[in-house]
């Protein structure tokens, strides 16, 4: 297998795993947070910034990295890892979410789905198949099976469909992916916000045995409090020797949360695209430097914070960068808050050791200005 899922320990405070995933790029502690490389690069980010924060792993898209510069171009590079110059694990998600965002400009059918390109309107189309060729070119260590993510709210009826259809591409995945000694496919379970059909899905993707799996249609607008409620009743029926992945959750609240109810890794473009905008997660709350209270503010971000732009640069400065427009301030505010994001994965595995981690969620909670 490609990949291997070591189970450390469980917290006997909240039941959280403490684990080590074994991938053909080096090891990754769980639980962990992702930075999402979209287009082969994790914006304003060079790989060796990454690496001084920690990140153990990257996700890239097939979505885009297919429309441009296009899967052929990076497999002639030698695969994803030489093209951007990463030796670490990258994960490859199949862009079905990407393309089930476009809305009007995509039809979908048993055999894929046509959509028109976001870029310049050309017509392309996604079959199970197809995304393996993609995801296989790429060489990502660990890559996802092309699935059906419903909206929300969606009707009872279009999930089911939805959820079995994905089945059937699962299928289709396993029988298409090649690279099975370098690459681990994982299946995802859908099924929106009925616990049924949560648990139908579930049976039915672990029934074709994946290397791992993932939670999707979760964080596509729908309260916090489903969300918990959905993996309340979905985690537990995953395998316990494989790794958990909840799609798209990036904020400090629902990755303690996720954690709690035994999800092992994330992934989100929350933290690159609010840092873009000047704001800034820290440990007393979100910042959002570009106020004017900041103007004269001679201290970091966050002055708990160890990071490259908390060592060196203050809250004036990093304002001033904003307000002129400057390269540098959304590169700042980049690092701190992937760091910080990091580092709080970091913090939440110690807890796990020390069988602390409700402890550590009302800590965290009070001083970030979350409600209990």
């Amino acid at each position: 297998m490609a990949i291997r899922y070591e189970l450390i320990k469980e917290c006997k405070q909240s039941g959280a795993r403490l684990g080590i995933l074994h991938t053909p790029h080096g090891k990754i502690e769980t639980p962990i947070f992702m930075p999402v490389g979209t287009q082969a690069t994790v914006k304003t980010m060079t790989p060796e910034e990454l690496k001084d924060i920690n990140a153990q792993i990257i996700l890239s898209n097939t979505y885009h990295l297919y429309l441009r510069p296009g899967h052929e171009i990076v497999e002639q590079a030698g695969g994803l890892h030489k093209f951007m110059n990463w030796d670490r694990p990258i994960l490859t998600d199949s862009g079905g979410f990407q393309v089930f965002s476009l809305g009007d400009l995509r039809t979908i059918s048993e055999d894929g789905v046509e959509f028109r390109s976001h870029i310049d309107g050309s017509k392309h189309f996604l079959s199970p198949e197809k995304v393996m060729e993609i995801e296989n070119s790429l060489g990502a260590d660990i890559i996802m099976a092309f699935d059906e993510c419903a909206p929300y709210p969606a009707d009872r009826n279009y999930v089911k469909n939805s959820l079995e259809r994905t089945t059937r591409w699962a299928k289709r995945c396993k029988e298409a992916h090649e690279n099975t000694d370098k690459q681990a496919l994982f299946g995802i379970i859908q099924g929106g916000m009925y616990k049924d059909l949560r648990e139908q899905s579930a049976a039915e993707i672990i029934g074709l045995d994946f290397p791992g799996y993932a939670v999707g249609g979760l964080s596509v607008g729908e309260p916090k409090e489903l969300m918990y409620e959905v993996l309340d009743y979905t985690t537990p029926l995953m395998p316990k020797d494989k790794p958990r992945y909840l799609m798209g959750v990036g904020s400090p609240d629902c990755l303690i949360e996720g954690v709690i109810r035994g999800i092992d890794m994330f992934d989100c473009v929350l933290p690159t695209r609010i840092g873009r905008n000047g704001t800034a997660m820290t440990s007393q709350g979100r910042v959002v430097i570009k106020n004017a209270k900041y103007k004269a503010d001679f201290t970091p971000l966050d002055s708990n914070c160890d990071c490259y732009a908390c060592r060196n640069y203050s809250r004036a400065y990093i304002r001033h960068l904003f307000k002129a427009q400057e390269i540098l301030a959304a590169r700042l505010v980049t690092i701190h808050n992937l760091h910080f994001l990091l580092k709080l994965m970091e913090d939440v595995r110690q807890a796990i050791r020390e069988d602390r981690l409700l402890d550590f969620k009302k800590e965290f909670f009070a001083k970030y200005g979350y409600d209990l």
